[in-house]
């Protein structure tokens, strides 16, 4: 074979390389600066409510700072898992995001047909924990959470409570209540925390765990009481309302937070960038002011640090849920 036909070879080798080399997609983080189009930020729950607007009000400056809109989708159903799964189908090139809250932690123990783990999802940022009340109807003739105990104690399974959810922070919390002062309640099942209020407020329902931005506006009206609030300090709003240890049950008290993750695979370096640009925005005075406006009690924390958090609370309701022996069906 002569020179310049070996020569002839090498190059249509080369010149073959290179053109399977430019079918092969490249890392999300090669494919321009990220990011380079729209962010879609998932909300499993529906729209409306208190994850929806944190992510609403977080999304809106990040996407100032990232130079890209950022689109919030709601996508309830199936105790948040629709949304989630839709998540983790999608690439993780940091374009697809999610508002997670405890049931990340909790699904995978509670239903049979969560297909994911919380280790599936990487921290993005920790926005905050907006408290909830303990609230009772009118017709409930107490004014302490232990009057409300004893009250209960008199009449197993008699008195009802709302359930906006198996595995929302507010279940969570009121198993965690009943562990602690061992009620029996009869549970009434609802699709999230606004249709529950009216029943409240009618007397129907005598019992319920209610984010304190959703309860505001019943409370200013007299439509129901709150006997405590479940955080370590009273909310400046409600400065007569105890806290839930002040109340007498200081293992009661929980905080319901809320963040952004993404998937686990992520790349970290656009993880970093994601994070940046969230902890901006809390530290932004008017994103701040529209967030404790809802009630919201603020504890920023980035990337590394909700990882931890994940971790932390995927031990501490998969005690609860064994031990009150808490089942759902998906």
């Amino acid at each position: 074979m002569g020179i310049g036909r070996r020569v002839g070879m090498k190059g249509a080798a080369v010149a073959m390389l290179a053109a399977v080399a430019a079918m092969v997609p490249l890392p999300a983080a090669a494919q321009g600066d990220f990011p380079n189009k729209p962010i879609r930020l998932i909300v499993p729950y529906p729209a409306g409510g208190v994850v929806d607007q944190v992510g609403r009000i977080v999304s809106e400056h990040m996407a100032q700072t990232l130079g890209q809109p950022i689109v919030v989708e709601a996508k309830p159903g199936a105790n948040a898992n629709i949304g989630t799964d839709y998540v983790l189908r999608a690439p993780a090139d940091g374009y697809t995001l999610l508002m997670g809250s405890p049931y990340l932690a909790t699904n995978p123990e509670l239903l049979d047909t969560t297909k994911w783990k919380a280790a599936e999802f990487r921290g993005i940022v920790l926005v905050g924990a907006p408290p909830n009340l303990f609230i009772v109807a009118n017709n409930v003739p107490v004014k302490s959470l232990k009057e409300f105990v004893d009250y209960v104690k008199a009449r197993p399974g008699q008195v009802n409570v709302s359930n906006p959810g198996v595995g929302s922070s507010n279940h969570m919390g009121q198993e965690l209540f009943f562990s602690q002062t061992g009620l029996d309640m009869q549970n009434v099942m609802y699709k999230g925390q606004p249709a529950m209020l009216t029943d409240i407020a009618s007397g129907q329902i005598s019992f319920g765990l209610v984010t304190i931005a959703l309860a505001g506006p019943h409370l200013s009206e007299g439509r129901f009481k709150a006997l405590a609030i479940s955080a370590p300090k009273r909310s400046p709003e409600l400065p007569d309302v105890p806290t839930v240890a002040e109340a007498g049950y200081p293992g009661a008290m929980f905080l319901p937070w809320y963040g952004i993750v993404a998937s686990a695979s992520t790349p970290t370096p656009i993880v970093k960038k994601l994070s940046d640009a969230a902890m901006a925005a809390l530290k932004d005075p008017s994103v701040v002011a529209r967030l404790q406006k809802m009630g919201a009690q603020l504890t920023p924390a980035p990337a590394e640090e909700f990882d931890t958090l994940l971790k932390s609370e995927v031990d501490r309701w998969k005690g609860l849920i064994k031990e009150r022996n808490i089942k759902a069906a998906g």
